[in-house]
């Protein structure tokens, strides 16, 4: 195919060919020249550039700035950029309400509307600009699903706000809210953390779920390991945008795939990130919708043997003391790949989509003197990963615990039911929880909720009350990769379907045995049976709509809760 000029096209124009070149295209070329672009423009490859700017929290609010960035990136390098925007839900402002719903479905339709828009307009490679919590796993799964060229680029953690002389997140906010409830501090001292908790632009500072993903995206391979680290604000970020724009013009010159990067191996080497580094259970939902977007095979239970064979050695909140910012200072994402190296738990030899292997980037790392972010292998904080998995008569197909942030192994007591998480977080309030009980919120699935809800609302106003070292959580809910507790998630079957959770009653007794891998209800399969026998399902919440869809479409959390027809 030729261009306007009857010139052959450029070999990279491996896509965008069909849409600007020769005679027949010109309407299209007559109606991108509105928007400014020439025939030089359209004879060179055309790389999209997504952003998930929003207005509606900080995690995504630097993006438009280094869109421009990765732009002239993309211009210096001989591409075209054309950049396009999809939508985001803000986690932390939606959390304990009615609209945290959305936040899980905004995966899959942030997933969607990069893949509608890249091949609606033919391009030939991709960056995505990415920051919060499920615009991260979103891109990576959008990437996986069309196979073009690309890559994505962490916009960056925020700094942390600064309290009474310490660092403190959004983490302590909401903490805080349990605090202020139990008459622990006055209204005066919340208002006051909340003016300073979160400075400037960027996704939440601890090792919650953003920036567990952007780890696990770096050693993935599918996001640049030296530049998505670099903080939100920090004055490098702008320079890694445009260095990521040269980068996506040659990965698609090179024609390298994101199924040339994302494979068994680097699924197992981003697992081993987030069991290392205490991080966010919503890796497992995450990294399962990227396995099936990518045709790979992956189970929870893999989950579990990497984690058990890996040790904690970063110490980053919320279980820890450090954020993401202390993380980048003290050699970010390739010094943790260096102590893992150590003892084997990687498989070095993945590629990346910077050219390096896994190996070359743990390799290269430069350590900070004398810094405490990351202990040595030999020494680990503790000798397992931050998660496992558990099964039993409660969890047929599994369920997440996360073990990060406490000692805890296992929690014997009488449920405390509760049919919503608002009904529960009410309870806290009320201060009618006991030592010894076992919070049970269910109906809160992927398609119970629908939408599979965080529950940081609760579980940082158990904590804040301070029993979250008494009670323990459970639910076919999610939480919040800055909750801390001994909290069960991900319960599969979920209640809403039928799951043994709907057999639950008013003080049952309920034993979490990570030892042994079990949540268990101390009842017989008879009983569990016959009380689901006479069980109904209840009503949905939503009769049409993007929530209503969700619903009839969604697999098991055990299964990624994605949305593919097979």
């Amino acid at each position: 195919m030729t261009d306007p000029y009857g010139r052959e096209s450029d070999p990279a124009k491996r896509v965008s060919s069909a849409l600007t070149d020769g005679p027949d295209r010109a309407p299209a070329r007559a109606m991108l020249k509105a928007v400014g672009y020439t025939d030089e423009d359209l004879a060179k490859p055309i790389i999209g550039v997504a952003t998930a700017w929003i207005e509606t929290m900080p995690c995504n609010f630097n993006q438009r700035n280094l869109a421009t960035q990765v732009k002239g990136g993309i211009r210096s390098s001989g591409g075209t950029p054309m950049e396009f925007n999809t939508i985001a839900v803000a986690d932390g402002v939606s959390m304990g309400t009615e609209g945290m719903r959305a936040s899980l479905i905004s995966r899959e339709v942030i997933a969607d509307s990069i893949e509608l828009v890249t091949r609606g307009h033919m391009f030939d490679g991709i960056v995505c600009l990415v920051g919060c919590d499920k615009t991260i796993p979103a891109a990576v799964m959008a990437l996986c699903r069309m196979n073009i060229p690309g890559l994505v680029l962490y916009s960056g953690s925020i700094a942390p706000g600064k309290w009474r002389g310490r660092d403190v997140t959004i983490q302590d906010v909401f903490e805080a809210v349990g605090q202020h409830s139990a008459g622990k501090l006055s209204a005066a001292d919340l208002h006051s953390l909340e003016d300073v908790a979160c400075p400037g632009a960027g996704a939440c500072g601890g090792q919650f779920t953003a920036n567990t993903m952007a780890a696990a995206v770096d050693f993935l391979g599918i996001g640049p390991a030296s530049l998505d680290g670099i903080p939100g604000t920090a004055p490098g970020k702008r320079a890694a945008a445009e260095k990521a724009g040269r980068l996506a013009l040659e990965l698609v010159k090179d024609n390298v795939r994101p199924l040339d990067i994302v494979t068994r191996e680097a699924l197992e080497n981003a697992i081993t990130s987030i069991a290392a580094t205490g991080g966010s259970t919503n890796g497992v939902l995450h990294l399962l919708a990227i396995a099936e977007e990518a045709g790979l095979e992956l189970s929870i239970d893999d989950f579990d043997r990497i984690a058990a064979r890996t040790p904690t050695i970063a110490n980053l909140k919320p279980g820890g003391d450090y954020v993401a910012t202390d993380l980048y200072r003290a050699g970010g994402v390739a010094l943790i790949a260096r102590e893992l190296a150590k003892k084997g738990l990687l498989h070095t030899d993945s590629i990346t989509v910077d050219g390096r292997t896994i190996g070359e980037i743990a390799a290269s790392a430069e350590e900070a003197h004398m810094q405490k972010v990351v202990v040595p292998i030999e020494s680990p904080i503790k000798p397992w990963g931050g998660l496992a998995i558990l099964r039993g008569n409660l969890a047929p197909e599994g369920c997440v615990v996360k073990l990060a942030g406490h000692e805890r192994q296992f929690h014997r007591g009488p449920a405390r039911l509760f049919d919503s998480e608002e009904d529960c977080f009410q309870a806290v309030k009320n201060g009618v929880l006991e030592e010894g009980d076992v919070v049970v919120i269910r109906y809160e699935g992927p398609a119970g909720g629908p939408g599979m809800r965080e529950m940081l609302h609760v579980t940082a106003a158990i904590v804040g009350e301070g029993m979250g070292e008494s009670v323990a959580l459970i639910t076919d809910g999610r939480f919040s990769g800055a909750t801390r507790g001994l909290m069960v998630g991900h319960i599969s079957p979920e209640a809403a379907h039928g799951g043994p959770l709907a057999a639950i009653a008013e003080g049952d007794i309920i034993e979490i045995d990570v030892g042994a891998r079990e949540l268990r209800v101390k009842l017989t399969d008879e009983a569990i049976a016959k009380r689901l026998a006479d069980w109904t399902a209840p009503p949905h919440r939503h009769k049409k709509g993007v929530f209503a869809k969700y619903a009839a479409s969604v697999s098991s959390a055990s299964r990624g809760a994605v949305t593919n027809p097979t």
